[in-house]
């Protein structure tokens, strides 16, 4: 049994390699959000070819056995892939391996490096949990206390001289009864929440829109496994902004002008309501192609962005490239808090970039000019 649980570790070790080899082609495929399941998602990886020890009798016939003189090129055989007919090359057989949220999150934070978030100082907030560690003369018969019950009556029976070793009767009466008691005891307990903004408006393509749910989809996933019982909530905004669920979020295809500080309004406005920063850490990812209705809106945006940060654990925004965008509000941002702890930027490419958005995303480093851009192909992560 233990032989084949190693041999299972070791095969799933091998599958984690792969998935992790190819991490940042996984990332840019939007299907995985149509694989995932009950918090699993299959991903298609390889045929892997174990090694495996075959016995037999030796015929001659091994590797450099058998008929030809040294430097003789080797023939073909009928039907092999040397030939010439049709279907003569076989193709890469692929398998399916269903790996849970939890562990592609595990493996993004192993291969980014990725930092817990701390939960902001002075955030936690005191919940309340009753334990039963106290012992009470009063309470309900579900809460007797069996043996410290009997310990009351035979102290009293022993006190009084009623006690008779030679027929050991102890009979409770009700001031002999004890009870559990529960105790009020406070809990910390950090509360986190995470707001999602995207640009829907027209200059965003389809392809950036895409680049974006790829990347939420795998923040979201690491940022659930780091905070248990994290709220999400998501807006999406052209020339007005309102608050979506998941699903409308990751499949809207809607379009129009572009006014940044209505988003920015919204944001304040659910923070406000629902979010006060004494009670909780929320993080806020926006996602747009810099585009905006000019300068005079890009001033009021950062103006609320200003006094949104106290409020804030962090803001984190994300433009991806667009031929129809401005790109503006990068820059705007980037002049507007140069080294601000609470604000991270980064450029988006493509989708090879997806990864290295993330890694500054979640790496938490101040507003900079950073660009997260395609890798050449086949390159490493780090």
């Amino acid at each position: 049994m233990l032989t084949i649980e190693r041999d299972l570790q070791r095969f799933k070790d091998v599958v984690r390699g792969r998935v992790r080899r190819d991490l940042r082609r996984w990332m840019g495929q939007s299907e995985l959000f149509g694989r995932k399941g009950d918090e699993v998602i299959s991903i298609p990886i390889p045929e892997i070819d174990l090694p495996r020890l075959r016995t037999g009798k030796d015929e001659g016939q091994g590797v450099g056995q058998g008929e030809g003189e040294a430097g003789q090129a080797a023939q073909p055989s009928d039907g092999s892939a040397g030939g010439t007919g049709a279907g003569g090359e076989g193709a890469e057989h692929m398998l399916e391996v269903d790996l849970s949220v939890d562990e592609l999150a595990e493996i993004l934070g192993e291969e980014l490096q990725l930092p817990r978030i701390e939960p902001r100082v002075g955030g936690d907030v005191q919940s309340i949990r009753q334990r039963y560690t106290s012992i009470s003369r009063r309470g309900p018969e579900s809460l007797r206390h069996g043996r410290r019950t009997f310990r009351e009556a035979l102290k009293r029976q022993v006190a009084s001289g009623n006690y008779d070793p030679q027929r050991p009767a102890i009979l409770p009466i009700r001031d002999d009864r004890r009870y559990r008691a529960a105790l009020d005891e406070p809990l910390p307990e950090a509360r986190a929440a995470v707001i999602y903004l995207m640009d829907v408006s027209g200059s965003m393509g389809s392809e950036q829109k895409a680049i974006v749910r790829n990347e939420v989809f795998w923040i979201d996933a690491w940022l659930s496994r780091t905070y248990k019982g994290l709220q999400t909530r998501f807006v999406i905004h052209d020339a007005t902004a309102r608050e979506v669920d998941r699903d409308t979020f990751f499949r809207t295809r809607e379009a129009g002008g572009t006014v940044i500080s209505t988003a920015y309004q919204l944001l304040a406005d659910i923070v406000a309501r629902d979010y006060p920063p004494d009670a909780w850490n929320v993080y806020a990812f926006h996602f747009s192609d810099g585009d905006n209705l000019g300068q005079k809106d890009n001033e009021l945006s950062v103006g609320m962005l200003r006094a949104l940060l106290p409020s804030l654990n962090q803001f984190a925004y994300a433009q991806t490239e667009s031929a129809y965008g401005s790109g503006r509000l990068f820059q705007v941002l980037a002049e507007a808090f140069p080294g601000e702890v609470k604000v991270v930027l980064s450029r988006i490419k493509d989708r090879d970039g997806v990864l290295d958005s993330i890694r500054v995303l979640l790496g938490g480093k101040p507003s900079q000019a950073v660009a997260a851009t395609a890798s050449p192909a086949g390159s490493r992560t780090r």
